[in-house]
């Protein structure tokens, strides 16, 4: 059974509810995911999984969240390569920016980018919601 990191910040509980449906997702595919607030998780802890599903809002003018998940995956980053990867979180203003400049990011680390990232305005609605899980489960399909 293939092991995912669920990896995410949350400030109000959006990118949270999106990072549970994603790890939902990637067990019922029959994938073994864990779910961790970016501060549970280090970059050091990578080796122990096969993928990873980061989730992230926009902040600020539409960045990732820069006190706790940037760091973090400025990190991480550095062990991406080859590696299967899929991208979600929300955001309240603007049209997504951060999610396309994340993208190429990830692209450029050498990840596997499983498909397009997720950005939901505000609240994921239960549409939101089957599309965060099947995000979990496309990352299950592409570890097999």
């Amino acid at each position: 059974m293939k092991k995912i990191a669920v990896v995410y910040w949350s400030g109000g509980g959006n990118t949270e509810a999106m990072a549970t449906a994603a790890a939902d997702g990637a067990k019922k595919a029959g994938g073994d995911p864990a779910l961790f607030r970016v501060n549970e998780f280090s970059a050091q802890d990578m080796k122990e999984y096969d993928g990873f599903l980061f989730g992230c809002p926009a902040m600020g003018a539409e960045v990732l969240e820069e006190s706790e998940f940037e760091p973090f995956f400025r990190e991480a980053e550095s062990k991406l390569s080859g590696v299967p990867v899929g991208l979600f979180g929300s955001y309240g203003w603007g049209g997504g920016e951060w999610m396309r400049q994340w993208e190429a990011r990830v692209k450029d680390d050498g990840a596997k980018l499983v498909e397009k990232g997720l950005a939901i305005e505000n609240a994921p609605d239960e549409k939101g919601l089957v599309d965060c899980a099947a995000r979990g489960e496309i990352l299950v399909k592409a570890l097999a």
